[in-house]
């Protein structure tokens, strides 16, 4: 084919200046390229064993091979044991257990230079072995592992899997990667470039040239790790680095800065008994260097192994032909995540996951509610009939109601990653108590802002109400002796309030220990006396809104540097008329 290409160079370090090189082959079955003006050895190739009759050939899928001419079908020293920067049908790449010899490909210095360039890709044997591309100890590009469709992390291959299907060995220890064509009259081969990149290339009958069919990295997700720890990158939308659930940027304001190297932590730490399993479908798996696999379990039994073993992280099938098999376990970050095509069931608090047992038991107690619900459809339906017939204005109320309460939260919104930073995420070392409704945490924001930050507990059914509650009473409060309530924050299943942070912290702490009784004399008292009547008296008719607190208490007297009372907590606070001096409760309310 013209122009005619170099698949592959002997002595790519040691170049000839002039004509004068000659290629031989010894008695013993070496094949030598000896400069012919000094007669000195350019290179040489091994040989393993002796030949009788040796013979060297160019085969015709472009392998220059010795053997011994009584034993045609034994190679007794093959160029495709020793690539170049090229790959062609029938090379094979990884690793020989017998030999321990390791079949790479490494890059040219230049196009025009073939010496060993910066880059090689080669197969990465630790863990589950994956494809990868790399400069020097560092991977720059990650193919990924073998699905039994393809590398997982090629996931253009998929455009062409047709024409391009691939063999694959994984036996023990052996690692065998085979590019084969589909059709015998199609040509390809691919070439790990000079400037670090992976090409798949075919000739080209209509143009009578190579065309590229596939080159990586295509795009900023390609490329290693481009998005940090435990999270994924995606081409669409922007920013195309996105926190797995459950997680956030270890440093916001980087994160914020579209620089995302750092990668992202946990919003909560695991539990390992009361942990879940979140799937995350349509991703490219993540680094296996580190991971545990298994090639005769079934999904469900690779998740109970998980499960046991609290260092586990997340699993997945190896295998995705005839609906999955196979296991492989993660135990660290999850590194280089990108959009694919393959299921992961990452491990989260139990409060998190959606988890699938979960849903699984949802089954049956949707199924035996199926039966009531048909016998009152016709009930409900001609119910609502009625309804709207009587009230038409019913829906547009209610539009207005929702609009009402949405309006009626309107307080600064803090990002949860900014929060989380803050509070050393939720380490329990700030944490500065625990109440019915969740925990307090103390932190610090960027700008040296001391902060209080309420959590509220997701198991919590009765606390979303009381998060309103207290967002929408507590934002039309402004009054010195109660706490100053900065904003909040209701993202990926968290209701945060931040306040003020109070360094002496509450009351009880001082009246119910011993020693720091004594620190109350009879004018400090006093002072927290009239401060929270002040507060009472603002709450109970100064105010535009008039309150009452329902759960005062020494624990939600909070109090200042200086000593100052300040309230908090309006959780159960109810708000009544301007005229309105007496109202009735369901239910019991406050300690």
């Amino acid at each position: 084919m013209s122009p005619l290409t170099v698949v592959w160079v002997a002595n790519r370090e040691t170049a000839l200046n002039d004509t004068s090189g000659v290629l031989k082959l010894t008695d013993q079955g070496l094949v030598l390229l000896v400069n012919g003006t000094s007669n000195s050895t350019v290179w040489s190739s091994t040989l393993s064993s002796k030949a009788e009759n040796p013979v060297a050939q160019l085969v015709v899928s472009g392998n220059l091979v010795v053997k011994d001419g009584h034993n045609g079908e034994h190679f007794l020293w093959q160029s495709f044991d020793f690539l170049g920067d090229t790959l062609l049908p029938g090379t094979k790449i990884g690793w020989d257990p017998v030999t321990g010899l390791e079949r790479t490909m490494t890059s040219s210095k230049s196009a025009d230079d073939p010496g060993h360039g910066d880059f090689i890709f080669r197969i990465d044997p630790r863990g589950y072995p994956q494809a990868v591309l790399t400069n020097g100890t560092a991977i720059m590009v990650r193919v990924g592992p073998w699905n039994g469709l393809m590398f997982s992390g090629a996931t253009i291959y998929l455009r062409y899997s047709k024409l391009l299907p691939s063999d694959y060995d994984f036996i023990e220890k052996e690692l065998i990667c085979k590019l084969q064509p589909l059709h015998t009259y199609s040509f390809i081969r691919s070439v790990v470039t000079p400037w670090g990149g992976v090409q798949l290339l075919h000739w080209s009958r209509q143009t009578s040239s190579w065309e590229t069919l596939l080159s990586l990295p295509e795009g900023e997700c390609d490329k290693y790790s481009h998005c940090g720890a435990n999270s994924f990158c995606r081409v669409t939308p922007a920013p195309i680095c996105t926190c797995l659930e459950g997680f956030v940027p270890k440093y916001p304001r980087k994160w914020k800065d579209l620089y995302w190297s750092d990668g992202c932590v946990r919003i909560t730490p695991l539990s390992c008994s009361k942990d879940g399993f979140k799937k995350h479908s349509g991703l490219v798996l993540p680094d296996t260097s580190s991971s545990w696999h298994n090639k005769t379990m079934n999904l469900q039994e690779c998740e109970d192994l998980c499960r046991k073993n609290c260092s586990c992280t997340a699993y997945s099938n190896m295998d995705v032909r005839r609906g999955g098999s196979g296991c492989l376990l993660w135990f660290h970050d999850l590194i280089d995540m990108r959009q694919g095509g393959q299921d992961l069931y990452i491990r989260l608090p139990m409060s998190e996951p959606d988890d699938e047992s979960n849903k699984k038991k949802l089954v049956g107690m949707i199924a035996g509610s199926i039966l009531f619900f048909m016998s009152m459809m016709f009930g409900l339906v001609l119910c609502l009939w009625r309804k709207k017939l009587e009230e038409p204005e019913i829906f547009w109320w209610k539009q207005r109601a929702h609009k009402r309460e949405k309006d009626d939260m309107d307080l600064p919104m803090f990002d949860l990653s900014t929060i989380v930073y803050a509070t050393n995420y939720f380490s329990s070392d700030n944490k500065l108590g625990e109440g019915g409704f969740g925990s307090v945490y103390k932190g610090a924001l960027e700008n040296g802002t001391e902060i209080a930050v309420k959590r509220l507990s997701i198991d919590s059914e009765q606390g979303l109400d009381e998060f309103k509650n207290e967002v929408q009473l507590i934002a039309k409060l402004q009054h010195r002796n109660l706490v100053k309530l900065l904003g909040c924050c209701i993202q990926q299943k968290e209701k945060l309030l931040i306040y003020e942070l109070m360094p002496n912290r509450s009351l009880d702490t001082f009246i119910f220990d011993d020693s720091r009784r004594k620190l109350l004399d009879w004018a400090k008292r006093f002072q927290i006396i009239g401060g929270t009547a002040r507060g009472l008296v603002y709450l109970h008719q100064d105010s535009r809104l008039r309150v009452i607190h329902r759960d005062l208490k020494t624990s939600n007297i909070l109090l200042d540097k200086d000593m100052n009372a300040k309230i908090s907590d309006f959780g159960l606070a109810r708000t009544f008329a301007g005229d309105q001096t007496e109202a009735r409760t369901k239910r019991v309310m406050g300690t």
